[in-house]
């Protein structure tokens, strides 16, 4: 049986589809902004059109990314960088707790109004069940770590320091950035989606830039848009 595409309804063309949700998610842009950028390029729509389209094909295209990179992620096992970052939605303090592996590949994101035992039990048993155990997990001095990590067995994994989680800090920053642009956010649920998929498209499109030669870095990057235009093609 042959597969349906998920843009058969839709009178735009998949690739200015995918255009206009990666401009969104993977820049620091508005909606207004893509809409004026895509007309720049002589393609006519409105920014409520690419809000429906990030909220339609945005975790779709995030889910087919997860999917091809965790059967070929056998080294996030090795070691865990968790760290829980402070976001504000309507006026309200919650927590968004990311889990990073060694390379800087979020693996996990996770939105609760508290972060005590429960909610640090809740988010380890979440990452685990997809990526498994790995060797080590890097935390903050934060005692609810420890708390949910005794409950599960593995507290013997644990490492603090005082500079060993710089790769979860650093992490934090595209998304800082993204936050700002987008004026916070008004629900969880909403906060929690865009989350994912943001870590999803970031991983996709992170090519450790300054790590590599020019030249790697190009094919890295040409290589990873190719990929982007065949999502959730028929």
């Amino acid at each position: 049986m042959t597969k349906r595409s998920p843009f058969r309804y839709f009178k735009t063309s998949p690739e200015i589809i995918r255009l206009a949700v990666m401009l969104y998610i993977r820049f620091p842009l508005s909606l207004r902004n893509v809409e004026d950028l895509l007309h720049e390029r002589g393609i006519d729509v409105s920014h409520e059109a690419v809000r429906f389209w990030w909220h339609r094909f945005g975790p779709m295209f995030a889910a087919e990314i997860r999917k091809r990179r965790i059967a070929g992620m056998k080294s996030s096992r090795w070691s865990w960088h968790l760290d829980e970052m402070f976001v504000k939605i309507n006026g309200e303090r919650h927590y968004l707790w990311r889990a990073v592996d060694h390379e800087g590949e979020v693996l996990e994101s996770f939105v609760t109004k508290k972060r005590d035992k429960k909610a640090a039990l809740k988010f380890l048993r979440k990452a685990m069940r997809k990526h498994g155990r790995p060797e080590a997990i890097v935390t903050d001095r934060l005692r609810s770590y420890g708390a949910a990590l005794r409950e599960i067995g593995a507290s013997h994994r644990q490492e603090t320091g005082r500079w060993l989680n710089n790769r979860a800090e650093n992490s934090h920053l595209p998304f800082r950035r993204r936050e700002r642009a987008m004026l916070r956010f008004r629900r969880m649920r909403s906060l929690q989606k865009f989350a994912a998929v943001h870590a999803s498209v970031c991983n996709h499109f992170n090519s450790e830039r300054s790590l590599t030669s020019r030249t790697t870095f190009k094919l890295n990057r040409a290589a990873a848009l190719a990929e982007w235009r065949g999502l959730c093609a028929a």
